[in-house]
């Protein structure tokens, strides 16, 4: 499955489980927002989801992933300092970090 196919799968499956989920779109990417605040999104330009990660321990958990950056929408050179980008690669931990991102899950 592409990246953009499993993006569209997971922000359909988290819009069906919880109900303060909504799929929008924000600075011309889809996203996913909870009490419609994004919390994820698959930008354009880099062919991963992006999630903002506010516990530090899971940040710095994604941030060491192979691939993953800091987002940086405007390229640059200032990126959003709690948003991670996670590449495709790592796309079976991209609900993990999506529950994380909504506040489902403690740190660790």
């Amino acid at each position: 499955m592409d990246a953009r196919a499993r993006y569209d799968e997971l922000a359909d499956f988290l819009a069906f489980r919880h109900d303060f989920v909504e799929l929008s779109q924000m600075m011309g990417m889809p996203c996913v927002k909870a009490r419609g605040k994004m919390i994820a999104g698959f930008p354009r330009g880099y062919g991963a989801m992006v999630f903002k990660l506010t516990d530090p321990e899971v940040h710095a958990r994604a941030l060491a992933l192979e691939g993953a950056v800091l987002f940086d929408p405007g390229g640059k050179g200032r990126p959003f300092k709690q948003w991670v980008v996670v590449p495709p690669a790592h796309a079976d931990q991209w609900e993990t970090f999506a529950d994380h991102a909504l506040g489902l899950r403690p740190a660790g």
